[in-house]
């Protein structure tokens, strides 16, 4: 293969980090924007799987795993930011916990997907 695999994977965490990051920003009211946090198509993480994973990867059941991991993640999410602009936000960044052991979840799926690529070099 002719790119980095760690590069590769090493910034498809920092951008499902960001998603994380830009969550809890919104639900602790630090307004940022929507779109990227309800829409798993306008995410960079989701874009990462439609343009880089699925095509490249998709021979691992991980990628399918890991394509309804990051919708869910994003199901989630619009619950607890529905909440939030209800006046519910304490149960909403109670919530979070939830979205850690998607996102933890996400991240082990990552790993193990970079493992196996590695593997077939």
């Amino acid at each position: 293969m002719p790119y980095d695999l760690k590069q590769e994977f090493e910034s498809a965490s920092i951008k499902h980090l960001l998603f994380k990051s830009k969550l809890r920003s919104f639900l602790y009211g630090s307004g940022t924007s929507e779109a990227p946090i309800r829409d798993p198509q306008a995410c960079i993480f989701g874009h990462w799987i439609a343009e880089r994973a699925l095509p490249e990867f998709g021979h691992l059941p991980e990628t399918r795993e890991l394509d309804r991991a990051h919708i869910k993640i994003h199901h989630v999410a619009n619950r607890l930011m529905d909440l939030h602009q209800r006046g519910h936000k304490e149960e909403a960044i109670a919530g979070l916990s939830e979205i850690n052991a998607l996102a933890d979840h996400i991240t082990k799926l990552l790993r193990t997907m970079e493992q196996k690529l590695r593997a077939e070099q």
